[in-house]
């Protein structure tokens, strides 16, 4: 496909490329190893080696047409989106794109550490330290405030879709799985009934504007559940979840947060917030004395330097895409390409509902857009 400038369609998908489609058989290239990866609804994920170099990538072969529809833009979306952030380390690689006549497969780089979530309800010692999820959230941190200075969000952060290089020792982190990103601007609102129902922000189920905020609730929710491997908003059904999310209740008791700093639970409240504008950017929690415990005498911190982090970072990379592509049937999805079955569930639950019928039947006005 030539070269062409971005466009971006009324939803906010991004509809042209930058990236040559192959079409020549993929097989001629890569030979499939193991078992697969993960599987969803329109999506699979393989290891597979690359003939030429002899290196591991994960293929993510994902059908154009779904439920009758033609999907095929919905898969550019996700190319457009990781192409802006090629030059962000915490955002898994593209390396080429293959294209046949029923799927678009996308060959990405490698994780050899799976997903966070796995740590998350991990016993005690296995599961991450407060110090390591400082670390961890810092290179969240950065991957989000870079895609939002692109005015891109991705809104489907959640531990199946942050991925490490390494388990042991702690590698780094990739962000995953685009398959729901939307690009924003100043004129164009976007209302959607989006994302795992977990983990959405009450302007998503209010159907209102999205912003970059929206994904900031999300860390919110993300690193409570690495701190305490709770689910914060889980209720026994879909309903009373969306009644926790909409009335943000939210456990922040001293049993919960047992042996977890004061400054931890300060940040999580900054973004916790119901009004979108009044939570805290991924450049403000970067400066949270919780992440930045020695100021950085320039007020803004460059998300994409390694110097803005406490530690060193690892120069292993490998990690690759997670779920497959959007669809309002989410319990039908695969949290993340290497997600295994009886691992182990959050305290309060780990399962995704359906966003097969809109979350508050007493308000009309949500009407859910259908994703491909």
């Amino acid at each position: 496909m030539p070269n062409s400038a971005a466009a971006m369609s009324k939803t906010g998908m991004v509809t042209k490329i930058h990236t040559r489609i192959r079409a020549d058989p993929f097989s001629a290239h890569y030979e499939l190893v193991g078992k697969e990866l993960g599987r969803g609804k329109f999506a699979v994920v393989k290891k597979c080696i690359e003939k030429a170099t002899g290196k591991q990538y994960a293929a993510k072969f994902q059908r154009k047409r779904r439920k009758g529809a033609d999907c095929r833009m919905d898969i550019l979306n996700e190319i457009a989106v990781l192409e802006l952030a090629k030059a962000n380390p915490y955002v898994v690689a593209l390396h080429e794109v293959y294209e046949t006549s029923t799927e678009i497969i996308l060959v990405l780089e490698c994780a050899a550490g799976g997903e966070i979530f796995d740590q998350c309800v991990a016993d005690n010692d296995e599961a991450f330290t407060e110090k390591d999820v400082m670390r961890l959230a810092r290179q969240i941190l950065s991957g989000v405030a870079f895609l939002h200075r692109n005015n891109v969000v991705h809104l489907d952060l959640k531990p199946q879709n942050i991925l490490l290089t390494s388990a042991r020792p702690l590698g780094d982190i990739r962000i995953v799985d685009f398959g729901l990103s939307r690009r924003m601007d100043s004129i164009t609102e976007v209302r959607e009934i989006l994302g795992t129902p977990e983990y959405v922000a009450p302007e998503i189920l209010n159907y209102e504007p999205i912003s970059t905020a929206t994904d900031m609730w999300s860390i919110g929710v993300l690193t409570y559940v690495m701190l305490t491997g709770e689910s914060p908003f889980l209720g026994d059904d879909k309903q009373v979840t969306f009644l926790n999310i909409s009335q943000v209740n939210v456990d922040y008791s001293p049993d919960t947060f047992d042996g977890i700093s004061s400054l931890a639970v300060d940040f999580i409240k900054s973004l916790l917030v119901k009004n979108p504008r009044k939570r805290a950017t991924a450049e403000e929690c970067l400066s949270h004395p919780w992440l930045n415990p020695h100021p950085h005498p320039h007020p803004h911190r460059h998300a994409r330097s390694a110097s803005s982090l406490d530690e060193p970072e690892t120069s292993q990379s490998e990690s690759e895409p997670d779920s497959p592509v959007p669809s309002p049937d989410l319990d039908d999805l695969i949290g993340s390409y290497l997600t295994c079955p009886g691992q182990g569930e959050l305290k309060a639950g780990r399962d995704a509902f359906s966003f097969g019928e809109p979350p508050f039947p007493a308000r009309p006005e949500i009407q859910q857009e259908v994703i491909c």
